[in-house]
């Protein structure tokens, strides 16, 4: 039987054991690498020969030092072909389209039970597209669109910075987390209240509440 390899990429350490352990009742999937931080996950899988070394990559979206969707974006330039499971605790249908569509091979949420984890880390590698119920509602919402509405107007960085603002981060934590000045962090802020329509970070966080709940199948 030919191992499916896998490269674990989350910041927590219960988290990567808990997935090791899932992982670990197939008898067909081996973790070979894991990394807690954004570089380590592409050092790691520029160490192992990228695809050569790998048959997927489980990537958490909240990565220290460099988020998930940008190494997602860096792993899609250099490895094309490495298949990259998205994982996260945020809502599927406000962050599934938006991975699918910087290159992901799917998305899955860290409550997923064990079958069907190993499920998608089995179609991922396989060469296939994994997307949960939840997902495939919010492609087809997002597909039937005529205009971009809501956090699907905002850029790349418009977003990371929206997400980091709602959980409490400061304009100072921000710039350090994603290597930007202040006053660049600043802009974006200024940015993100123009096209919410929102005032201060108090309405901006109230307003991410809302989109979670509603979007996209409201």
């Amino acid at each position: 039987m030919t191992n499916i390899k896998i490269l674990i990429g989350d910041d927590h350490r219960i988290v990567r054991e808990g997935l090791k352990q899932v992982l670990a009742d197939a008898p067909d999937i081996e973790v070979v690498a894991e990394a807690q931080t954004g570089p380590e996950v592409l050092q790691s899988v520029t160490r192992l020969g990228g695809p050569a070394g790998l048959s997927a990559v489980l990537l958490d979206i909240a990565l220290p030092e460099r988020d998930g969707i940008d190494v997602l974006q860096a792993l899609k330039q250099s490895w094309p072909s490495l298949p990259v499971l998205m994982l996260s605790t945020y809502p599927e249908k406000q962050y599934a389209v938006r991975c699918i569509k910087l290159g992901a091979a799917g998305y899955l949420n860290k409550g997923a039970d064990p079958d069907e984890m190993i499920a998608a880390v089995r179609k991922v590698a396989a060469g296939g597209l994994y997307v949960s119920a939840v997902a495939a509602e919010a492609l087809a919402n997002a597909a039937a669109k005529t205009g971009v509405l809501g956090t699907e107007a905002l850029s790349h960085r418009e977003h990371q910075v929206f997400r980091l603002l709602t959980t409490g981060m400061s304009v100072g934590e921000i710039g350090a987390q994603l290597g930007l000045a202040s006053n660049t962090v600043s802009t974006y802020r200024l940015r993100l209240l123009e096209k919410t329509g929102t005032k201060n970070d108090v309405e901006l966080a109230l307003y991410a509440e809302r989109h979670a709940k509603t979007s996209p199948s409201s």
